[in-house]
């Protein structure tokens, strides 16, 4: 995504190694959940002479608060710009159905975690949606919760919702392999066609919602005809890494990112730099408050601790490390971006929201969409880098709308 102005601990860096974080839910409300993007400080010349690279320093911060407080008692929760009470009995909510996949990467078999939302005595779905988390660091299928909750319960069409974690990054496997754009375009196409997958039984035409970019991946995949997709909706699309966003890309700079990223991943010294640089409640924290979530009263003590435990799993480092240097870029600049929508036209509806309080280089890779070939309806929805974590409403507003007027 170009995303984030500071990112895994480089500052100014405009990509969105983002995190999500889910938070208590109260009756009668959609729940709101909660997001951070990491800072680090020093990228020079000193960054690639050493084994450490990457120096993180320190921030004044308020102390964390004590408690969340978005819960305002009797019903009534907060949830994004406005304060929503339901006085009347709610639906029964959806339930969460855990699914796994295996997929077969070179040989070698991967777990994939998948959830699927089901609405006891719902009738048979006519549409499927693929919800695609955003990747970064701290990527899970937790951040769709609340809007695919909410198509669920507001929409009067009746669909199949399913959420897949990348190799990599959530509660999927995180081996030790060359993440690139193109080997999660790959996992994309098999984990849609599986016919042993969570997807396997496919009802309905399919439609594709993303964030960041695993937005833009699914994009050009669909682009591509790898993907046969019946409509795109696409939040907060984004196409750079931290590093070449900011640096560039020429041979010199591609050097550097390629020692960097084989420090990271390196036995000992890789996993002590990525601790010291990421996997810390402080970095954490600093991340979301930073670049990811827009209202820093989102940021919660259980938000930072659910997404620090994220980034201690084995072989945590692995995929975020080549997001930072560029490898997960799904295009490498703005005309590319842009023309890979254009090959949408007239064939894939698409849909773009675009967050009001984006870090300012994002915001400008998203800005670029508005009127852009290919894109079929552009909005603005308030938030940073995961509006559809932190503001779920605004976001399930709009997908309601866009996919009722689809044929």
């Amino acid at each position: 995504m170009a995303a984030a102005e500071c990112c895994f601990g480089v500052k100014h860096v405009a990509s969105s190694f983002v995190s999500a974080a889910s938070r208590p839910k109260s009756v009668g409300s959609r729940a709101s959940h909660t997001l951070v993007s990491i800072p680090v400080r020093n990228f020079s010349e000193s960054l690639f002479s050493s084994a450490a690279a990457l120096g993180l320093g320190s921030s004044s911060l308020a102390p964390l608060p004590p408690k969340d407080k978005k819960c305002l008692g009797n019903g009534l929760h907060k949830s994004g710009l406005r304060i929503a009470a339901t006085l009347s009995p709610p639906k029964e909510a959806s339930k969460v159905q855990p699914r796994q996949w295996t997929w077969t990467h070179k040989g070698s078999p991967l777990k994939i975690n998948a959830v699927e939302f089901v609405t006891p005595g719902s009738s048979t779905p006519t549409r499927t949606i693929l919800m695609l988390p955003t990747i970064s660091d701290v990527s899970t299928t937790e951040e769709w919760d609340d809007v695919a909750q909410g198509l669920l319960s507001t929409s009067g069409t009746p669909y199949k919702i399913v959420c897949v974690d990348w190799p990599g990054l959530g509660l999927s496997d995180r081996p030790a392999i060359e993440y690139t754009a193109d080997l999660y375009e790959k996992f994309l196409v098999d984990f849609v066609s599986a016919k042993d997958g969570p997807l396997g039984s496919l009802t309905g035409s399919l439609v594709i919602i993303g964030g960041g970019h695993a937005a833009t991946i699914a994009a050009r995949a669909v682009s591509k005809g790898l993907l046969d997709a019946a409509a795109l909706a696409l939040v907060a699309p984004t196409w750079a890494g931290p590093l070449p966003i900011v640096f560039g890309r020429d041979e010199t700079m591609e050097n550097r990112y390629g020692l960097l990223r084989s420090t990271l991943n390196s036995p000992g010294v890789g996993w002590a730099m990525y601790k010291y640089v990421v996997s810390s409640a402080k970095n954490i924290r600093l991340q979301y408050l930073t670049h990811v979530y827009a209202d820093a009263d989102n940021v919660t003590p259980s938000v930072v601790e659910k997404r620090t435990a994220l980034t201690q799993r084995e072989g945590a480092r692995f995929a975020p490390s080549a997001f930072l240097t560029g490898l997960l870029d799904p295009t490498r600049s703005r005309q590319e971006f842009i023309e890979l929508f254009a090959n949408l036209e007239g064939r894939v509806p698409t849909l773009v929201l675009s967050s009001q309080k984006g870090p300012k280089r994002s915001k400008a890779e998203m800005e670029a969409l508005e009127g852009a070939k290919g894109v079929t309806k552009f909005v603005r929805v308030p938030g940073a880098l995961l509006p559809q974590e932190e503001y779920p409403d605004a976001v399930t507003d709009e997908l309601v709308s866009f996919l009722e007027s689809l044929p």
